[in-house]
């Protein structure tokens, strides 16, 4: 059984974004003429009108611009808001197909095994939650490392089973995100210390929360990519830890799992 549907994003509960329209739109980017990307799709010229005139009236930045004379005679336009919600509108039906898959793959109607689709849904409370893309596997005899790119340029190894990787379907490319608990990261502020774990990302502490017992920090590894550690406040008074103070995160690989 495969689960279908489309994808439709509403402004004050009314229709904006639905798929024949970003069809429309980008007929309209490649031809530019209404008339010529109705044709396309198809759709009636009226009903492409309506369609352009509905999401200008609902947005508060114009889509599609008409434009008249010149030297090709005019004709009409997407502004750069409209390119942009083309392309924002193709991340967004890529991942509901690879959620519309996920669902399909857990669910049979048939036996009535639905409970299931509540995974779907879970909260995780790991604090670390990292997002990233393969860019290599390598199998072992029982476990698979898998090397995710980050968005901060470092490279996080994960050491999964193969069985793992194989339900998970895991290829290169694939956008993944790596999970892992703040109690697992150890952190030091000798960025030179050779060390056995896999995973080492110097950063800038951006944030503490401390407690009489444990300390959180918070650390900024680039581009958005931040790593929260759990220590001890003893710990934390010992190294002398500051916001700002370069440290060095660590992470065994076998801490981490993945999730896609």
């Amino acid at each position: 059984m495969e689960i279908l549907s489309n994808l439709t994003l509403e402004i004050f509960n009314q229709p904006f974004l639905l798929e024949k329209r970003i069809e429309l739109l980008i007929a309209v980017k490649r031809t530019g003429s209404i008339s010529k990307a109705a044709k396309e799709v198809p759709m009636s010229y009226k009903a492409a009108w309506e369609a352009i005139e509905s999401m200008n009236n609902l947005s508060t930045t114009p889509i599609v611009q008409r434009e008249t004379g010149g030297v090709g005679g005019g004709g009409t336009t997407l502004t750069p808001y409209g390119e942009n919600l083309i392309e924002t509108f193709e991340i967004l039906r890529n991942e509901q197909k690879k959620f519309l898959k996920n669902l399909s793959q857990i669910t049979d109607i048939n036996t009535g095994t639905l409970k299931t689709i509540r995974r779907l849904s879970m909260q995780i409370s790991a604090r670390n939650q990292i997002s990233g893309t393969v860019e290599l596997i390598e199998h072992g005899k029982i476990n698979a490392e898998i090397f995710i790119k980050l968005k901060s340029g470092y490279t996080l190894v994960s050491v999964i089973t193969n069985t793992a990787a194989n339900n998970l379907n895991l290829e290169i490319g694939d956008e993944v995100v790596a999970i892992f608990k703040s109690s697992t990261v150890l952190i030091t502020t000798d960025i030179t210390l050779n060390i056995s774990a896999r995973n080492k990302f110097q950063g800038t502490v951006d944030s503490i929360n401390q407690d009489e017992i444990n300390t959180e920090l918070v650390i900024d590894i680039g581009n958005n990519d931040k790593i929260a550690s759990v220590i001890t406040s003893s710990s934390f008074e010992r190294l002398k830890i500051e916001k700002g103070t370069q440290v060095s995160a660590i992470i065994k690989a076998s801490d981490v799992i993945i999730g896609k």
